[in-house]
């Protein structure tokens, strides 16, 4: 009986596995009447697949951990992807900025973690479209916060649309700070929102300097939309895991590569 009780298990686990490489995501009560077991039994399931680094618990199930074409996630499930990593590239990012300067901060966690660096300026303006971002910089008194406006995309927390479009073509940067879902070396920088990518732009339009800021787990991934191509970029931000060829690629394309 427990060595049957154990052969299911794995199975079941198995079979979760590759409905998420199919899909991208599973939910918890999909996955609880497919196999007829208990919600309680499915979220064991998934932690711990999630501790063998299989998948990452999300609101209501999981997410693929990894993939070549990103998909759309929200943040709150994007924020748990490499956090030691964003956290370093967010604190060499910051450390790009300079007193009186004006920059953009796209939306995005790995933005984010820029943001949290941004204490001790005097005299920084921010222009950003993203929620979570603006939660961050109103602890900072000194920094002043431009928003552009538009409406509300619930995954990404940021304000995208023709409103936002129209206020960020009348503006003129020094800097703007680009996340992104996947970078190719060859092609470019890629977003799975059409409207964001749109929108991510205008943001390069209107910089005189444009920083790419991303893990290395995006390098060589694509998604739906094309915000630009590697020649429009001139710093990429990335941690120690971006290879000794990828590199090279981008460094003879014209492109700043920073080790965080």
């Amino acid at each position: 009986m427990e060595g049957s009780l154990k052969k299911s298990t794995v199975d079941r686990r198995e079979m979760i596995l590759k409905l998420l490489a199919e899909n991208g995501k599973v939910y918890v009560f999909e996955l609880s009447k497919m196999f007829k077991v208990s919600e309680v039994t499915i979220r064991n399931d998934l932690e711990q697949l999630e501790k063998k680094n299989h998948l990452i618990r999300a609101r209501g199930g999981a997410i693929k951990l990894e993939g070549q074409v990103s998909l759309d996630f929200n943040l709150s499930d994007k924020h748990k992807l490499h956090l030691a990593e964003k956290a370093r590239i967010g604190k060499r990012a910051a450390a790009l900025i300079m007193e009186s300067e004006t920059v953009i901060l796209d939306s995005g966690t790995t933005t984010a973690e820029i943001a949290k660096n941004l204490a001790s300026f005097k005299n920084v303006t921010v222009v950003t479209n993203a929620i979570n971002v603006v939660n961050i910089l109103v602890q900072y008194p000194a920094i002043s916060i431009i928003i552009p406006g538009g409406y509300l995309r619930q995954n990404s927390l940021s304000l995208v649309g023709p409103f936002a479009a129209r206020n960020y073509r009348s503006l003129y940067v020094d800097k703007v700070f680009i996340g992104v879902d996947g970078f190719d070396p060859k092609i470019g920088a890629f977003t799975p929102n059409i409207e964001e990518a749109h929108l991510n732009e205008i943001m390069i339009d209107i910089a005189k300097e444009v920083i790419l800021v991303a893990d290395s787990s995006k390098v060589n991934r694509k998604s739906l939309s094309l915000i630009c191509p590697v020649s429009r970029i001139d710093t990429f931000v990335t941690d120690d895991g971006l290879d000794e060829e990828n590199r090279r690629i981008l460094e003879e394309s014209g492109v700043k590569v920073i080790i965080a």
